[in-house]
């Protein structure tokens, strides 16, 4: 029972800090939309386990548990590659900048 009222808390936080940043123009409608529902479901997933585990067995899972950490493993990678591409897109941008100064300071 406690899990579940530190979970509650956490999720009301954590989707005051979603909305917040939706109405401060941080988040894009659909960044806000996934994160709405991201946190919605970490909050039924607490009061209602039975159900991941449900899910789980249809996937061919044995334990809801299971299934939160498999696709929690592939979300991370997921956005590590994101970071990466973001990372290098950055990367030749600051190179393209840095020449384009180069070249303009020696003219």
């Amino acid at each position: 029972m406690l899990i579940q009222i530190l979970a509650t808390l956490f999720v009301i936080f954590a989707l005051w800090r979603v909305i917040a940043k939706y109405r401060r123009s941080e988040l894009k409608p659909t960044e806000f939309a996934m994160w709405l529902v991201f946190w919605l479901a970490v909050g039924v997933a607490f009061f209602t386990p039975e159900s991941l585990t449900k899910i789980a067995n249809l996937l061919g899972i044995g334990r809801g548990a299971d299934l939160v950490l498999y696709v929690a493993v592939v979300v991370v990678f997921y956005l590590m590659f994101r970071i990466f591409v973001r990372l290098e897109k950055m990367e030749k941008n600051i190179t393209k900048i840095v020449r384009k100064n180069t070249l303009d300071k020696e003219r």
